[in-house]
């Protein structure tokens, strides 16, 4: 097979572009020092993370003159992500940090009064504009398809600007920014989404690039694509893992966390088996599902970290599944069976390394804002938050929060942060507030949920799985509630979790909250629902979701 070189310059996770690559046709090649880079004939520069940190990496390293000549040598250049940011002059993220200048703009960070940054989902490559449907495909680009992105900052796009200089332009909205979602000229493509996480349709540009098909004719017609532009909603498939009696990794769901089935006697029944964890994955992302979630709700503490079952099981998911890969549980600092210390970050490195693409921290993260209020709200910089979203970027970071209701009589009677509830208390409280909890729910502590999520939003994290603990396994719909609040407080976006039953609810809590994702467990693993239900029930109410693409790439 023709062969592509890849630079990694420790860019979080380059295994689901590797098997991306060789999914379409071709093997991969590692540049390893500028040295290597003459011989590239195809070369490509994959990112994730801070502008900053790319470039200082490729300039300390010593490949940026190399890849300048690369480019002027007329050899085919991808860059995706902060591998297309590299090409423009300069970010905000990081002024005092230059670009390769191959296009004279300058990054901006998206605008957050009427929308969540970071920009995480998926959005169009549209090359149309003022309404107009194109019918020439610029590397597969497709205007009715869809494509993930996970960024704060962009290049804004200006009529004509780029295309003046001889650029042709693919771009994406976010509420009413209109920004660049990749561009082309002569030998050089670069990506603001990534390719190998956009499904079919990423694949699909991957294989036009490394084959040169730079042009070609849609087969789909004009009037039949969809001219709705923007950020889609997300429907995330989650799958508690565990470890059975016998040892065997499952996929597992509990009601309020107890995950054993009752044998009518006792509740120490078996652990309950809903299937294999790389088969339902695959299963749920041929359905449509937007992004994969494990939580490794046991955290396989008795072997050694690099045997971590859970690292075999991203790379094989990772293999035939391209859409984000999340991984909770263990993301923490820990001691190894041989009693080496391991850091948090090297935990969440060895699972980008996998195929993961964001890394959840729960309990941690609650200890994390207690420490943070303790010090007088000051950034310590030692947190697995700060220091995994310091090297891979907010992004790569999500907080899972595990709240429950604590009914008061009135706002006075708690320091919290209160809502007036529409669900009352046992006693007819009107009042409750939200106190987070450790240790799978166990466990409460003296942090209401706003304290929470503003915490570790000024510790650099980018995403906030929001869970509930008395609608777990409810199978009742969202805490409505719950959501509005959380996003009445933070910037980043939320991801509603616990209680889902069926489609409706997903419609309900798109329909009646902010959130940004909404996110189902058991309805899908019992096969009550499908992801695809779910989204044909949502297309049907008027929301904008992404369609699954099937045929050939």
């Amino acid at each position: 097979m023709p062969a592509v070189h890849l630079l990694d310059y420790v860019a979080g996770n380059v295994r689901s572009l590797v098997n991306a690559i060789e999914k379409v046709g071709y093997t991969v090649e590692w540049v390893k020092s500028p040295a290597d880079v003459p011989s590239a004939e195809k070369l490509i520069i994959p990112g994730v993370g801070h502008f900053g940190h790319c470039l200082s990496q490729l300039e300390t390293a010593g490949y940026i003159e190399p890849i300048r000549a690369h480019i002027k040598a007329g050899k085919p250049f991808m860059g995706i992500c902060v591998g297309l940011q590299a090409l423009f002059e300069g970010s905000e993220e990081d002024p005092d940090v230059k670009g390769l200048g191959v296009i004279p703009l300058k990054l901006h960070k998206f605008d957050d009064e009427d929308k969540s940054v970071p920009h995480i989902g998926w959005n169009s490559a549209n090359t149309s504009r003022k309404g107009e449907v194109t019918e020439e495909s610029l590397y597969g680009l497709h205007p009715s398809s869809k494509y993930y992105y996970v960024h704060s900052y962009a290049a804004r796009y200006t009529d004509g600007e780029l295309e003046k200089d001889g650029w042709a332009v693919a771009t994406a909205k976010y509420g009413n920014e209109e920004f660049v979602g990749a561009v082309a000229r002569d030998n050089v493509f670069a990506t603001q989404f990534h390719p190998e996480k956009s499904g079919v349709a990423g694949l699909r540009v991957l294989k036009a690039f490394l084959g040169g098909n730079k042009s070609e004719k849609l087969v789909e017609k004009a009037s039949t694509v969809s001219a709705r532009e923007g950020l889609t909603r997300r429907v995330i498939a989650c799958l508690d893992v565990r470890t059975n009696d016998q040892g065997d990794l499952v996929v597992t769901k509990g009601d309020q966390y107890d995950v054993r089935e009752k044998d009518g006697v006792s509740t120490g029944g078996s652990v309950r088996n809903l299937g294999k964890p790389v088969d339902m994955a695959k299963k749920y992302y041929e359905q449509g599902a937007d992004e994969i979630t494990f939580l490794n709700i046991t955290s396989f503490r008795n072997c050694p970290v690099a045997d971590t079952p859970m690292l075999e099981i991203l790379k094989r998911t990772s293999e035939t599944v391209f859409v984000p890969l999340t991984i909770g549980g263990g993301i923490r600092e820990t001691v190894d069976t041989d009693g080496t210390q391991i850091s948090a970050l090297e935990i969440a490195t060895m699972y980008f390394k996998s195929g993961a693409d964001k890394v959840s921290i729960g309990s941690d993260a609650v200890t994390a804002a207690e420490e943070y209020y303790a010090s007088g709200k000051k950034l310590s910089g030692a947190t697995a938050v700060e220091s995994i979203s310091a090297a891979y970027g907010n992004q790569a970071v999500v907080i899972s929060v595990d709240p429950r209701r604590i009914y008061v009589s009135s706002p006075d009677s708690t320091p919290h942060h209160t809502i007036e509830t529409r669900v009352p208390g046992p006693k007819g409280e009107r009042y409750c507030w939200y106190q987070c909890t450790i240790k799978g729910g166990r466990e409460g502590r003296d942090v209401d949920v706003r304290q929470l999520v503003t915490a570790v939003e000024a510790m650099g994290a980018g995403e906030i799985l929001l869970n509930c603990i008395e609608k777990d396994g409810s199978n009742s719909g969202f805490d409505l509630e719950l959501i509005n609040d959380v996003k009445a407080a933070t910037k980043i976006p939320v991801i509603a979790s616990s209680g889902a039953g069926n489609p409706d609810h997903f419609r309900e809590v798109f329909d009646e909250t902010a959130t940004d994702a909404a996110l189902g467990a058991g309805m899908f693993h019992r096969g009550e629902y499908t992801v695809k239900q779910v989204k044909d029930h949502l297309r049907e109410n008027g929301q904008l979701v992404r369609q699954y693409e099937e045929g050939a790439i």
